[in-house]
């Protein structure tokens, strides 16, 4: 593990930050990967927050193809961003130098190999990346501008690979802070419910990672000081597509859980560092399920959990939130005593149609929470609160709009957050069946409430899914409100026979007021507002399309009542608890 002098110290213009671009340190196969690091220009050892991806350390947003829609919705979220940074240090879901550094922070930015200015293989999530990652961490702790200490900071990509490198406690790393991050890569990226995630996958490799790809000549990325061209030397289109692999047919080409994604998906147990894991109610599809999932597994006893609202990049650039990462480093990676150990386990935005309320909680689920199951009834398209009706079935087109089954309105207002689960009897004109399960909220004159969610700008309120052939449970892992699917073979299933299964709804706040309404949609597609047109129409970019419609094209059937009750089971919050 050695530096390679061919790093050069760049003026900026900004006082008090040293900007050293294209520091190369080889990795444990020989690889030097490259790296930008921004520190204090005065004497001492400081703390380093890092961060290690395929999207390049050199390209400000603005000038970024693919996220220059987002910087324009940032800039108008947060008008004054420009007010304390000249912004031309920030980069896609990573943290802005200009606020660490003054801070008395280290900001170190690597390109992983095979993007931007770092050479090999570029291969997103690999193990071989996470070892890379584990060195960086190290080298870094080990400089001497640095006090020993390693921090990791960034969003969604930049988040799960926080999850795998902390699992394998590379020295150096002191604490880690996940922001929207998806954990399990069967489960939250690759299968929903055991269902390909086939859209997203394609469109991110295409529109975020091809064009940073290393030897990209035709590349529209340029520095941001310099304007050179920042992928290397430009090599051919055949050497370029023999030196990465696609995530979406990597993926799809393994329809169980395994140990492919088990190399993928970290043990939690092994993450041992003080963690703030940063989630949103919004994140279906991708990172809402992670977040949760990963605190819950680490076996660090020092970890917090905070989920928000709103969309998947602004939160990150508010000044509380910046107040809040600064905090909690300042305690982990300076040893401040500034607090930060009487922060509650949990903060959560409680959310309804009106806005939002944080509230400090202890334990997930909620302390108190009251299991409310609200049954379905076929025969009414009905949804409530105490036994199963009278035994009826309703059936739909898979390809259709689905059954939508709706409570009637509140009397009073009720909260619901935390997990959720659907039981559902079930059967299929076909040899097997997919699942698309809604939750939706419906205001007094009928219209759906929606919300601002991380890529879907009319978010419903959550979703669910489940390939019927996937529905045995993992008994151990599985609990009343929460069902784990293993994934690890199919249960054929026989045309016109019912069968009971559970589907998970990734968790949800929603407050329901008086005169509000909740509904339940389930079909055989992904969901889709009436009349929506264009990526972002209920669902996001989260797609499962290219389906076998012999298999999943059929006449859908949901018994309900007596003796085949399918409900919906709800974490009612109870005002006194």
């Amino acid at each position: 593990m050695t530096t390679v002098p061919s790093a050069r110290r760049v003026e900026t213009g900004i006082a008090g930050m040293i900007f050293e671009r294209d520091v190369e340190v080889t990795m444990s196969d020989g690889l030097g990967l490259r790296l930008n690091i921004y520190r204090p220009d005065r004497p001492g050892r400081f703390p380093v927050v890092m961060l290690h991806g395929p999207y390049g350390k050199d390209t400000r947003d603005a000038d970024a193809p693919a996220y220059q829609e987002a910087w324009t919705k940032l800039l108008a979220k947060h008008p004054d961003l420009g007010k304390a940074s000249s912004c031309r240090f920030i980069r896609w879901e990573a943290p802005d130098p200009e606020r660490w550094v003054p801070a008395g922070y280290i900001v170190i930015h690597a390109d992983s190999r095979g993007s931007n200015a770092s050479p090999g293989f570029l291969d997103p999530f690999a193990p071989r990346h996470t070892e890379d990652y584990a060195t960086l961490i190290t080298w870094a702790s080990r400089q001497f501008w640095s006090n020993g200490k390693v921090g990791l900071l960034g969003i969604s990509y930049y988040a799960i690979n926080q999850w795998q490198v902390a699992a394998r406690q590379p020295e150096g790393l002191a604490a880690i802070i996940p922001w929207e991050g998806a954990f399990d890569h069967y489960r939250d990226i690759s299968h929903h419910g055991g269902i390909p995630s086939t859209e997203f996958l394609k469109l991110w490799f295409a529109r975020q990672l091809i064009p940073n790809q290393h030897g990209n000549g035709e590349t529209p990325y340029t520095d941001a000081l310099s304007g050179e061209t920042t992928t290397g030397p430009a090599l051919s289109t055949a050497l370029l597509a023999a030196n990465r692999n696609a995530p979406a047919d990597t993926y799809r080409s393994r329809p169980f859980d395994g140990a492919y994604f088990g190399e993928r998906t970290p043990d939690g147990s092994r993450i041992q560092v003080p963690l703030l894991s940063v989630g949103n109610w919004g994140g279906h599809g991708l990172h809402g399920r992670g977040n949760i999932e990963g605190y819950l597994a680490a076996g660090s006893t020092a970890k917090w959990l905070r989920i928000h609202t709103g969309d998947h990049h602004a939160p990150f650039y508010a000044e509380e939130a910046l107040a809040l990462q600064m905090r909690f480093f300042d305690r982990f990676l300076k040893g401040e005593d500034n607090g930060w150990d009487d922060e509650p386990p949990l903060n959560l935005a409680i959310r309804g149609p009106h806005g939002l309320a944080w509230r400090a909680e202890s334990q997930w689920p909620l302390k108190g929470t009251q299991w409310r199951p609200y049954h379905l009834d076929a025969a009414s398209g009905g949804m409530a609160a105490g036994g199963p009706a009278a035994p009826a079935e309703a059936s739909y087109e898979a390809l259709g709009e689905g059954l939508t089954f709706t409570t009637a309105p509140f009397t009073a207002e009720a909260e619901f957050t935390g997990p959720v689960k659907l039981r559902l009897w079930v059967k299929s004109s076909t040899a097997d069946m997919d699942i698309f399960a809604t939750l939706r909220l419906i205001d007094p004159e009928g219209r759906d409430v929606m919300f601002d969610g991380a890529t879907e700008p009319q978010a419903p309120v959550s979703q669910g899914w489940l390939r019927v052939s996937h529905r045995m449970l993992d008994g151990e892992r599985s609990t009343e409100a929460r069902p784990y699917h293993p994934h690890r073979t199919i249960e054929p299933i026989r045309p016109g026979q019912l069968y009971e299964v559970d589907v998970e709804i990734w968790a949800t706040s929603i407050v329901v007021p008086p005169g509000y309404r909740l509904a339940l949609t389930v079909a055989g597609r992904d969901f889709a507002w009436p009349g929506a047109s264009g990526l972002t129409k209920g669902s996001g970019p989260f797609l499962h399309l290219d389906r076998d419609p012999a298999l999943y094209a059929g006449t859908n059937t949901i018994a309900t009542g007596e003796g085949q009750a399918s409900y919906l089971l709800l974490p009612l919050i109870p005002k006194n608890r």
